[in-house]
C-alpha cells in the first residue's frame, strides 16, 4: 500500500473551505486542463453516498473510474473510495482543520496500484508525481477561490 499526502494553509475558515467544495460544479474547477479526465457526474454533494464519476484516458484507452463517498462529517471531514477505477485500492480523505481562522487543508490517500510489490516499485514515483501536480493545482485552485472572500 502506497500513501500520498498533500497539505496547504488556506486564509479563510473553515465554512469557506467547506462550502467551495460543496459547489456543483466542484469536479470541473479542480481537474486540471492538463489531466486527460472528463467529469462524467456527480450526485449528492459531499455526504455518505455521493458518487462521483470519471472517465480518464491511459494510454489512450478509456477508463472509467467512480468514488463513492463513504465518511462525512460537515466543515470537517469527507472521506471517497473507488468503488470502479483503475487502482486496486483507493481511499481520499479530505481533512479541513481550524488554525486560528484559516483552514488547513489535507488531502491524504491509501492506494494500492494493480500488480502488487512490483508494480508500486516501477510505478509508485510516477503516480506520486502526478498527484502532487494534481494536488498542488488544486490545492492553488481552492487557495485562490476561497480567499476572495
Amino acid at each position: 500500500m502506497l500513501n500520498f499526502t498533500y497539505s496547504s494553509l488556506i486564509n479563510a475558515s473553515v465554512e469557506t473551505v467547506w462550502q467551495f467544495h460543496e459547489r456543483p460544479d466542484i469536479l470541473d474547477l479542480l481537474t486540471p486542463p492538463w489531466q486527460p479526465v472528463t467529469v462524467i457526474r456527480r450526485e449528492g454533494g459531499l455526504g455518505v453516498g455521493a458518487i462521483s464519476e470519471f472517465r480518464l484516458s491511459l494510454a489512450g484507452i478509456p477508463v472509467r473510474w467512480i468514488a463513492t463517498h463513504i465518511e462525512c462529517q460537515p466543515n470537517r471531514l469527507f472521506v471517497d473510495e473507488q468503488t470502479t477505477g483503475p487502482m486496486k485500492s483507493w481511499i481520499h480523505r479530505h481533512e479541513f482543520i481550524d488554525e486560528n481562522g484559516r483552514t488547513r487543508l489535507t488531502d491524504a490517500i491509501a492506494y494500492e496500484i494493480p500488480g502488487g510489490w512490483l508494480a508500486e516499485f516501477f510505478l509508485g514515483w510516477w503516480v506520486d508525481a502526478r498527484l502532487k501536480d494534481m494536488f498542488r493545482y488544486r490545492h492553488d485552485v481552492t487557495k485562490t477561490e476561497c480567499e476572495k472572500f
